[in-house]
């Protein structure tokens, strides 16, 4: 499983680890950013959608702001569903809690094991706050320090959108080449800040 270093998976995601020593993944020069306006264009033009909770979600509370948008694109007709990822279940708040709390409905809420393989197939995947959890590094790249680390296989789906708040690697201090893909666009901005606008655009 995960070979970092042999820490254990949840000392790789919440341990971090500063700057890799290794070779990394060959990655685009920048990232490309995506305002509000635009994820809403996309959301409204697609029919199944995956949303992605991280720590930056919980440490944000925005969770009410997620599953209102959650309501409003269920509304509109999209299948809207929620990949958790096993780590998540050990972040502050218990993110099958936190949506719980903001009235997501349980049976919309997936673990990692039941959707991996239908991201090839989703229209849009939205990450809120998650870095280390949807890093293709720890299956493409066996000098990562998170090779071998279960993740979220995000990547496959036609557009990602990845709402984080700035362009740094994160808390483990890991590059993500999600973030330069082609398909993948960066929705900067705090979670809450970011949702709440998407909410108001949808």
């Amino acid at each position: 499983m995960c070979q970092a270093m042999n820490r254990s998976f949840i000392s790789v995601i919440l341990g971090g680890f500063g700057a890799t020593t290794g070779p990394v993944l060959a990655i685009a020069d920048e990232q490309i950013a995506i305002d509000a306006d635009g994820v809403a264009t996309a959301l409204d033009e697609v029919d199944s959608i995956v949303i992605v909770p991280g720590y930056g979600m919980a440490v944000a509370q925005a969770q009410q702001a997620v599953a209102e948008l959650t309501r409003r694109l269920r509304a509109k007709g999209k299948q809207v569903r929620f990949a958790i990822h096993p780590v998540a279940g050990r972040l502050p708040g218990h993110m099958n809690v936190l949506l719980a709390e903001a009235k997501v409905p349980y049976d919309i809420v997936l673990e990692m094991d039941e959707i991996n393989e239908d991201f090839s197939e989703t229209d849009v995947v939205i990450v809120i706050g998650s870095n280390d959890i949807v890093n293709p590094a720890a299956q493409e790249d066996p000098n990562s320090p998170i090779a071998g680390m279960p993740v979220l296989e995000v990547w496959k789906a036609k557009q990602v959108f990845v709402s984080k708040r700035g362009q740094g690697t994160g808390y483990s201090g890991i590059e993500n080449p999600l973030f330069y893909k082609d398909n993948t666009r960066m929705f900067y901005g705090d979670a809450k800040a970011s949702s709440d606008q998407l909410v108001q655009a949808i």
